[in-house]
Protein backbone atom coordinates (compact mmCIF):
# COMPACT_ATOMS: atom_id res chain seq x y z
CA UNK A 1 0.00 0.00 0.00
CA UNK A 2 1.49 3.71 -0.63
CA UNK A 3 1.65 5.41 2.10
CA UNK A 4 0.30 8.99 1.91
CA UNK A 5 2.01 11.67 4.56
CA UNK A 6 1.22 15.45 5.25
CA UNK A 7 3.93 18.06 4.89
CA UNK A 8 6.46 17.98 8.10
CA UNK A 9 4.64 21.53 9.21
CA UNK A 10 1.41 19.93 9.02
CA UNK A 11 2.76 16.76 11.32
CA UNK A 12 3.04 19.24 13.81
CA UNK A 13 0.72 20.34 16.48
CA UNK A 14 2.42 23.49 17.75
CA UNK A 15 3.34 25.49 14.31
CA UNK A 16 -0.27 24.59 13.60
CA UNK A 17 -1.18 26.70 16.28
CA UNK A 18 0.80 29.20 15.42
CA UNK A 19 -0.28 29.37 11.84
CA UNK A 20 -4.03 29.89 13.52
CA UNK A 21 -3.03 33.03 15.23
CA UNK A 22 -1.15 34.67 12.66
CA UNK A 23 -4.67 34.02 10.45
CA UNK A 24 -6.68 35.72 13.36
CA UNK A 25 -4.31 38.90 13.55
CA UNK A 26 -4.59 39.21 9.76
CA UNK A 27 -8.12 38.85 9.78
CA UNK A 28 -8.34 41.58 13.03
CA UNK A 29 -6.50 43.91 11.23
CA UNK A 30 -8.22 43.59 7.88
CA UNK A 31 -11.81 44.07 10.03
CA UNK A 32 -10.24 47.38 11.66
CA UNK A 33 -9.44 48.82 8.33
CA UNK A 34 -12.71 48.39 6.67
CA UNK A 35 -14.22 49.42 10.04
CA UNK A 36 -12.44 52.80 10.02
CA UNK A 37 -12.87 53.35 6.07
CA UNK A 38 -16.94 52.86 6.51
CA UNK A 39 -17.08 55.18 9.55
CA UNK A 40 -14.78 57.42 7.63
CA UNK A 41 -17.61 57.40 4.51
CA UNK A 42 -20.49 57.30 6.99
CA UNK A 43 -19.52 60.62 8.29
CA UNK A 44 -18.86 62.44 5.11
CA UNK A 45 -22.13 61.15 3.94
CA UNK A 46 -23.63 62.58 6.80
CA UNK A 47 -21.63 65.71 7.10
CA UNK A 48 -22.56 66.00 3.01
CA UNK A 49 -25.92 65.73 3.74
CA UNK A 50 -26.92 67.78 7.02
CA UNK A 51 -24.47 70.72 4.46
CA UNK A 52 -27.12 70.44 2.02
CA UNK A 53 -29.69 70.83 3.93
CA UNK A 54 -28.71 73.58 5.60
CA UNK A 55 -28.14 75.53 2.63
CA UNK A 56 -31.18 74.78 1.23
CA UNK A 57 -32.95 75.87 4.82
CA UNK A 58 -31.12 78.80 4.80
CA UNK A 59 -31.45 80.12 1.34
CA UNK A 60 -35.33 79.34 2.37
CA UNK A 61 -35.12 81.57 5.65
CA UNK A 62 -32.57 84.25 5.01
CA UNK A 63 -35.65 86.77 4.28
CA UNK A 64 -36.89 86.12 7.62
CA UNK A 65 -33.46 86.70 9.37
CA UNK A 66 -34.61 88.26 13.00
CA UNK A 67 -32.17 91.52 13.69
CA UNK A 68 -32.14 89.87 17.59
CA UNK A 69 -30.70 86.67 16.02
CA UNK A 70 -28.08 88.14 13.26
CA UNK A 71 -24.86 88.87 14.16
CA UNK A 72 -23.56 91.97 13.19
CA UNK A 73 -20.02 92.77 12.29
CA UNK A 74 -18.43 96.42 12.80
CA UNK A 75 -21.16 97.32 14.18
CA UNK A 76 -19.25 100.37 16.19
CA UNK A 77 -17.13 102.12 14.29
CA UNK A 78 -13.55 102.76 15.92
CA UNK A 79 -13.23 105.93 13.95
CA UNK A 80 -13.00 108.70 15.90
CA UNK A 81 -11.77 111.63 13.70
CA UNK A 82 -13.67 114.35 13.07
CA UNK A 83 -12.09 116.11 9.66
CA UNK A 84 -13.14 120.02 9.43
CA UNK A 85 -12.18 119.85 5.80
CA UNK A 86 -15.64 118.75 5.25
CA UNK A 87 -16.59 122.62 6.50
CA UNK A 88 -14.07 124.17 4.19
CA UNK A 89 -15.15 122.20 1.56
CA UNK A 90 -19.01 123.22 1.96
CA UNK A 91 -17.64 126.73 2.48
CA UNK A 92 -15.63 126.73 -0.89
CA UNK A 93 -18.68 124.77 -2.76
CA UNK A 94 -21.07 127.58 -1.03
CA UNK A 95 -19.22 130.50 -2.46
CA UNK A 96 -17.99 128.55 -5.99
CA UNK A 97 -21.50 127.61 -6.59
CA UNK A 98 -24.32 129.58 -4.72
CA UNK A 99 -26.62 131.65 -7.17
CA UNK A 100 -26.40 134.47 -5.34
CA UNK A 101 -22.91 134.28 -4.16
CA UNK A 102 -22.19 138.00 -5.07
CA UNK A 103 -24.61 138.69 -1.72
CA UNK A 104 -22.69 136.04 0.91
CA UNK A 105 -21.92 137.52 3.84
CA UNK A 106 -18.98 135.89 5.99
CA UNK A 107 -19.46 136.94 8.95
CA UNK A 108 -22.89 135.93 8.72
CA UNK A 109 -21.97 132.39 6.96
CA UNK A 110 -19.65 132.48 10.17
CA UNK A 111 -22.26 132.90 13.00
CA UNK A 112 -24.75 130.48 11.05
CA UNK A 113 -22.29 127.67 11.05
CA UNK A 114 -21.80 128.27 15.11
CA UNK A 115 -25.82 128.63 15.90
CA UNK A 116 -26.13 125.60 14.08
CA UNK A 117 -23.28 123.62 16.28
CA UNK A 118 -24.71 124.56 19.80
CA UNK A 119 -28.51 124.02 18.31
CA UNK A 120 -26.99 120.74 17.56
CA UNK A 121 -27.44 119.65 21.51
CA UNK A 122 -30.96 120.21 21.51
CA UNK A 123 -30.96 122.70 24.48
CA UNK A 124 -32.90 125.91 23.37
CA UNK A 125 -30.96 128.07 26.21
CA UNK A 126 -27.58 127.17 24.99
CA UNK A 127 -27.08 129.94 22.33
CA UNK A 128 -24.54 132.33 20.44
CA UNK A 129 -25.27 135.90 20.30
CA UNK A 130 -24.21 137.93 17.47
CA UNK A 131 -22.86 140.94 18.26
CA UNK A 132 -26.78 142.66 17.33
CA UNK A 133 -27.97 139.63 19.71
CA UNK A 134 -25.55 140.13 22.38
CA UNK A 135 -26.31 143.94 22.78
CA UNK A 136 -30.25 143.20 22.86
CA UNK A 137 -29.89 140.61 25.40
CA UNK A 138 -27.63 142.89 27.60
CA UNK A 139 -30.77 145.37 27.31
CA UNK A 140 -33.24 143.07 28.77
CA UNK A 141 -31.50 142.50 31.83
CA UNK A 142 -30.55 145.96 32.32
CA UNK A 143 -34.03 146.76 31.70
CA UNK A 144 -33.17 149.89 29.72
CA UNK A 145 -33.87 149.87 25.96
CA UNK A 146 -35.36 151.80 22.81
CA UNK A 147 -38.62 150.29 21.65
CA UNK A 148 -42.44 151.47 22.50
CA UNK A 149 -42.36 149.55 25.72
CA UNK A 150 -45.18 146.72 25.35
CA UNK A 151 -44.81 142.99 27.02
CA UNK A 152 -45.53 140.53 23.91
CA UNK A 153 -46.34 137.16 23.38
CA UNK A 154 -47.75 134.72 21.50
CA UNK A 155 -50.89 133.82 21.77
CA UNK A 156 -52.95 131.00 19.77
CA UNK A 157 -50.02 131.45 17.07
CA UNK A 158 -50.98 135.33 16.62
CA UNK A 159 -48.54 138.34 17.70
CA UNK A 160 -50.64 139.36 20.80
CA UNK A 161 -49.54 142.43 23.73
CA UNK A 162 -49.96 141.32 27.01
CA UNK A 163 -49.66 144.11 28.57
CA UNK A 164 -48.34 148.14 27.41
CA UNK A 165 -46.16 149.34 30.06
CA UNK A 166 -47.53 151.92 32.07
CA UNK A 167 -46.61 155.77 31.15
CA UNK A 168 -44.55 154.24 28.03
CA UNK A 169 -45.12 154.96 24.10
CA UNK A 170 -47.79 152.14 23.43
CA UNK A 171 -49.91 153.09 26.55
CA UNK A 172 -49.98 157.02 25.06
CA UNK A 173 -50.44 155.15 21.34
CA UNK A 174 -53.48 153.51 22.99
CA UNK A 175 -52.11 149.79 22.76
CA UNK A 176 -54.37 147.25 24.89
CA UNK A 177 -54.14 144.40 26.48
CA UNK A 178 -55.29 141.68 23.80
CA UNK A 179 -54.83 143.51 21.16
CA UNK A 180 -53.51 141.26 17.84
CA UNK A 181 -50.69 142.38 15.90
CA UNK A 182 -51.17 141.64 12.30
CA UNK A 183 -48.60 143.24 10.85
CA UNK A 184 -44.67 145.01 11.41
CA UNK A 185 -45.00 147.97 8.90
CA UNK A 186 -46.94 146.44 6.68
CA UNK A 187 -44.99 142.99 6.72
CA UNK A 188 -47.27 140.20 7.82
CA UNK A 189 -46.86 138.64 11.35
CA UNK A 190 -47.64 135.15 10.63
CA UNK A 191 -45.31 132.58 11.42
CA UNK A 192 -43.14 135.22 12.76
CA UNK A 193 -41.15 134.78 15.76
CA UNK A 194 -41.71 136.43 19.06
CA UNK A 195 -37.74 137.64 18.77
CA UNK A 196 -38.13 138.06 15.61
CA UNK A 197 -41.55 140.78 16.05
CA UNK A 198 -39.61 142.49 19.01
CA UNK A 199 -36.74 143.18 17.06
CA UNK A 200 -38.81 144.59 14.43
CA UNK A 201 -40.17 146.79 16.60
CA UNK A 202 -37.31 147.54 18.35
CA UNK A 203 -35.21 150.69 16.95
CA UNK A 204 -33.88 153.76 17.67
CA UNK A 205 -35.61 156.60 19.91
CA UNK A 206 -37.44 158.92 17.91
CA UNK A 207 -38.02 156.69 15.15
CA UNK A 208 -41.57 155.43 14.04
CA UNK A 209 -42.84 151.44 13.77
CA UNK A 210 -46.56 151.00 12.73
CA UNK A 211 -48.48 147.97 13.90
CA UNK A 212 -51.42 147.29 12.36
CA UNK A 213 -53.47 146.09 15.14
CA UNK A 214 -56.86 144.20 15.49
CA UNK A 215 -59.13 144.47 18.44
CA UNK A 216 -61.83 142.14 20.01
CA UNK A 217 -65.06 143.81 19.42
CA UNK A 218 -63.92 145.56 16.20
CA UNK A 219 -65.02 144.93 12.97
CA UNK A 220 -61.95 145.47 11.04
CA UNK A 221 -58.35 146.40 11.88
CA UNK A 222 -56.12 149.49 12.12
CA UNK A 223 -52.94 150.68 11.92
CA UNK A 224 -51.48 151.99 14.48
CA UNK A 225 -48.06 154.79 14.60
CA UNK A 226 -45.83 154.89 17.45
CA UNK A 227 -42.66 156.77 18.31
CA UNK A 228 -40.07 154.60 20.03
CA UNK A 229 -38.49 155.98 23.01
CA UNK A 230 -36.05 155.11 25.88
CA UNK A 231 -37.59 152.40 27.78
CA UNK A 232 -36.82 151.74 31.33
CA UNK A 233 -38.68 148.88 33.06
CA UNK A 234 -38.30 148.82 36.84
CA UNK A 235 -38.04 145.57 37.70
CA UNK A 236 -39.38 145.74 41.93
CA UNK A 237 -42.55 147.23 42.33
CA UNK A 238 -44.08 148.00 45.65
CA UNK A 239 -47.89 148.76 47.07
CA UNK A 240 -49.98 147.97 50.29
CA UNK A 241 -52.88 145.94 50.02
CA UNK A 242 -54.92 146.87 53.22
CA UNK A 243 -51.90 145.72 55.79
CA UNK A 244 -50.38 143.14 53.84
CA UNK A 245 -47.29 144.07 51.24
CA UNK A 246 -47.25 143.52 47.90
CA UNK A 247 -43.89 143.14 46.19
CA UNK A 248 -44.05 142.74 42.25
CA UNK A 249 -41.08 141.41 40.63
CA UNK A 250 -40.57 141.29 36.75
CA UNK A 251 -37.37 139.61 36.39
CA UNK A 252 -34.17 139.47 37.76
CA UNK A 253 -31.63 142.17 36.46
CA UNK A 254 -28.91 144.66 37.42
CA UNK A 255 -31.65 146.61 39.61
CA UNK A 256 -33.36 143.77 40.89
CA UNK A 257 -31.57 143.70 44.35
CA UNK A 258 -31.91 147.01 44.78
CA UNK A 259 -35.10 147.37 44.17
CA UNK A 260 -36.45 144.17 46.78
CA UNK A 261 -34.41 145.96 49.42
CA UNK A 262 -36.07 149.24 49.10
CA UNK A 263 -39.23 147.36 49.33
CA UNK A 264 -38.14 145.03 51.95
CA UNK A 265 -37.28 148.59 53.58
CA UNK A 266 -40.51 149.85 53.10
CA UNK A 267 -42.49 146.25 54.10
CA UNK A 268 -40.63 146.97 57.47
CA UNK A 269 -41.80 150.20 58.18
CA UNK A 270 -45.45 149.60 57.49
CA UNK A 271 -44.97 147.04 60.09
CA UNK A 272 -47.18 144.72 57.65
CA UNK A 273 -48.78 141.47 58.77
CA UNK A 274 -48.54 139.21 55.69
CA UNK A 275 -46.51 139.69 52.61
CA UNK A 276 -46.89 138.73 48.70
CA UNK A 277 -44.29 138.03 46.29
CA UNK A 278 -45.55 137.88 42.82
CA UNK A 279 -43.14 136.16 40.32
CA UNK A 280 -45.78 135.99 37.55
CA UNK A 281 -44.51 136.47 33.68
CA UNK A 282 -41.00 136.69 35.39
CA UNK A 283 -38.52 134.84 33.15
CA UNK A 284 -35.54 134.97 35.61
CA UNK A 285 -31.82 136.43 34.96
CA UNK A 286 -29.21 136.59 37.28
CA UNK A 287 -29.17 133.33 39.97
CA UNK A 288 -26.74 135.71 42.36
CA UNK A 289 -30.02 138.01 42.55
CA UNK A 290 -32.67 135.56 43.37
CA UNK A 291 -29.58 133.86 46.26
CA UNK A 292 -29.42 137.61 47.52
CA UNK A 293 -33.35 137.83 47.66
CA UNK A 294 -33.64 134.45 49.47
CA UNK A 295 -31.38 135.11 52.19
CA UNK A 296 -33.76 138.20 53.24
CA UNK A 297 -36.36 135.33 53.65
CA UNK A 298 -34.37 132.86 55.02
CA UNK A 299 -31.91 132.23 57.72
CA UNK A 300 -28.48 132.05 56.78
CA UNK A 301 -27.34 128.76 56.09
CA UNK A 302 -30.59 127.52 54.69
CA UNK A 303 -30.00 125.83 51.05
CA UNK A 304 -31.84 127.82 48.45
CA UNK A 305 -31.06 125.88 45.40
CA UNK A 306 -29.20 122.60 44.89
CA UNK A 307 -26.97 122.57 41.85
CA UNK A 308 -26.67 119.33 39.62
CA UNK A 309 -23.86 118.75 37.19
CA UNK A 310 -23.66 116.59 33.91
CA UNK A 311 -21.45 114.02 36.11
CA UNK A 312 -24.37 113.87 38.91
CA UNK A 313 -22.36 116.11 41.34
CA UNK A 314 -24.34 117.98 43.48
CA UNK A 315 -23.41 121.33 45.31
CA UNK A 316 -25.67 123.51 47.47
CA UNK A 317 -25.95 127.16 47.37
CA UNK A 318 -26.86 128.79 51.05
CA UNK A 319 -28.33 131.74 51.87
CA UNK A 320 -25.86 134.35 53.27
CA UNK A 321 -26.36 136.94 55.97
CA UNK A 322 -27.25 136.65 59.45
CA UNK A 323 -29.87 139.47 58.97
CA UNK A 324 -33.49 137.52 57.63
CA UNK A 325 -36.22 140.32 58.33
CA UNK A 326 -38.77 138.67 56.17
CA UNK A 327 -38.14 135.12 57.36
CA UNK A 328 -40.76 135.28 59.89
CA UNK A 329 -43.55 137.40 58.16
CA UNK A 330 -46.39 134.99 56.24
CA UNK A 331 -45.88 134.60 52.77
CA UNK A 332 -47.77 133.63 49.54
CA UNK A 333 -45.97 133.71 46.26
CA UNK A 334 -47.54 133.90 43.53
CA UNK A 335 -46.50 132.10 40.17
CA UNK A 336 -47.78 131.02 36.36
CA UNK A 337 -46.98 129.53 33.24
CA UNK A 338 -43.99 132.02 32.59
CA UNK A 339 -42.06 132.39 35.82
CA UNK A 340 -39.08 130.34 35.29
CA UNK A 341 -35.56 129.97 35.90
CA UNK A 342 -34.56 132.10 38.52
CA UNK A 343 -38.48 132.65 39.78
CA UNK A 344 -38.63 128.85 40.29
CA UNK A 345 -35.71 128.79 42.27
CA UNK A 346 -36.90 131.85 44.72
CA UNK A 347 -40.36 130.16 44.86
CA UNK A 348 -38.92 126.66 45.65
CA UNK A 349 -36.54 128.00 48.23
CA UNK A 350 -39.08 129.49 50.26
CA UNK A 351 -41.74 126.77 50.40
CA UNK A 352 -39.07 123.83 51.09
CA UNK A 353 -37.26 125.87 53.95
CA UNK A 354 -40.56 127.39 55.80
CA UNK A 355 -43.80 126.15 56.73
CA UNK A 356 -45.86 129.50 56.29
CA UNK A 357 -45.41 130.28 52.62
CA UNK A 358 -47.61 129.34 50.43
CA UNK A 359 -47.36 129.16 46.19
CA UNK A 360 -50.63 130.14 44.58
CA UNK A 361 -50.96 130.45 40.65
CA UNK A 362 -50.37 128.17 37.93
CA UNK A 363 -48.14 125.58 37.11
CA UNK A 364 -44.47 127.57 36.78
CA UNK A 365 -42.54 126.93 33.39
CA UNK A 366 -40.15 124.44 34.21
CA UNK A 367 -36.88 125.78 33.07
CA UNK A 368 -34.35 124.36 35.37
CA UNK A 369 -31.06 124.62 33.88
CA UNK A 370 -28.19 126.72 34.64
CA UNK A 371 -26.41 128.95 31.75
CA UNK A 372 -23.13 130.51 32.24
CA UNK A 373 -22.90 133.84 29.91
CA UNK A 374 -19.27 133.39 28.70
CA UNK A 375 -17.87 136.47 26.23
CA UNK A 376 -16.24 134.79 23.06
CA UNK A 377 -14.91 137.91 21.71
CA UNK A 378 -15.57 141.78 22.76
CA UNK A 379 -18.83 141.93 21.82
CA UNK A 380 -19.87 138.31 21.24
CA UNK A 381 -20.55 135.84 23.36
CA UNK A 382 -22.08 132.31 24.66
CA UNK A 383 -24.33 131.27 26.60
CA UNK A 384 -24.24 127.71 27.85
CA UNK A 385 -26.14 125.04 29.88
CA UNK A 386 -23.68 123.81 32.20
CA UNK A 387 -26.25 122.26 35.19
CA UNK A 388 -29.43 121.62 36.36
CA UNK A 389 -30.92 123.07 39.39
CA UNK A 390 -32.66 120.99 41.66
CA UNK A 391 -35.14 122.74 44.81
CA UNK A 392 -34.00 122.40 48.79
CA UNK A 393 -35.82 118.76 48.88
CA UNK A 394 -34.19 117.68 45.63
CA UNK A 395 -36.97 118.25 43.11
CA UNK A 396 -36.24 118.30 39.95
CA UNK A 397 -37.53 121.88 38.39
CA UNK A 398 -36.08 121.14 34.49
CA UNK A 399 -39.08 120.61 32.18
CA UNK A 400 -41.32 119.90 35.83
CA UNK A 401 -41.94 122.95 36.56
CA UNK A 402 -43.04 123.67 40.65
CA UNK A 403 -46.70 123.11 41.43
CA UNK A 404 -48.46 125.91 43.59
CA UNK A 405 -50.26 124.45 46.95
CA UNK A 406 -53.18 126.19 45.83
CA UNK A 407 -54.18 126.17 42.10
CA UNK A 408 -55.99 129.64 40.60
CA UNK A 409 -57.09 130.13 37.44
CA UNK A 410 -57.05 133.18 35.50
CA UNK A 411 -58.33 133.99 32.15
CA UNK A 412 -59.12 135.90 29.32
CA UNK A 413 -62.24 137.55 30.60
CA UNK A 414 -60.19 137.94 34.45
CA UNK A 415 -58.05 140.59 32.28
CA UNK A 416 -60.15 142.33 29.96
CA UNK A 417 -62.55 143.03 32.85
CA UNK A 418 -59.24 143.92 35.31
CA UNK A 419 -59.72 141.05 37.71
CA UNK A 420 -57.47 138.97 39.47
CA UNK A 421 -58.39 135.74 41.03
CA UNK A 422 -54.27 135.06 42.11
CA UNK A 423 -54.15 137.95 43.90
CA UNK A 424 -57.67 137.70 45.71
CA UNK A 425 -56.71 134.14 46.82
CA UNK A 426 -53.01 135.41 47.79
CA UNK A 427 -54.96 138.13 49.89
CA UNK A 428 -57.77 135.66 51.58
CA UNK A 429 -54.97 133.17 53.23
CA UNK A 430 -53.13 136.15 54.41
CA UNK A 431 -55.93 137.15 56.33
CA UNK A 432 -56.55 133.84 57.41
CA UNK A 433 -53.59 133.89 58.78
CA UNK A 434 -53.74 137.04 60.94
Amino acid sequence: MENFSLPPEQNNPSEKARQSERGYKLFKKAFVFFLVLFLIGAAFWSGYERGKNSASLATQTESALSPDEAIVLNKNSQDKTIDFGLFWKVWGILKDKYVDRGNLDAHKLLYGAIDGMLSATGDPYTTFFDPQENKEFQEDISGTFDGIGAEMGIKNEILTIIAPLEGMPAEKAGLMAGDKVLKINNQSTVNMSLEEAVSKIRGPKGTEVTLTIFRNGDEESRDITIKRDVIFVKSVRFEMKDNIAYIRVSRFGDDTEKGFREAVQQTLNKKVSGLIIDLRNNPGGFLETAVDMAGLMLSSGKTVVVEESGTGQRKETLARGDDAPLAKLPTVILINEGSASASEILAGALRDNRKDVTLVGKKSFGKGSVQELIPVDHNMSVKITVARWLTPAGHQINTLGITPDVEVNLTRDDLDNKRDPQLDKALEILKTKM
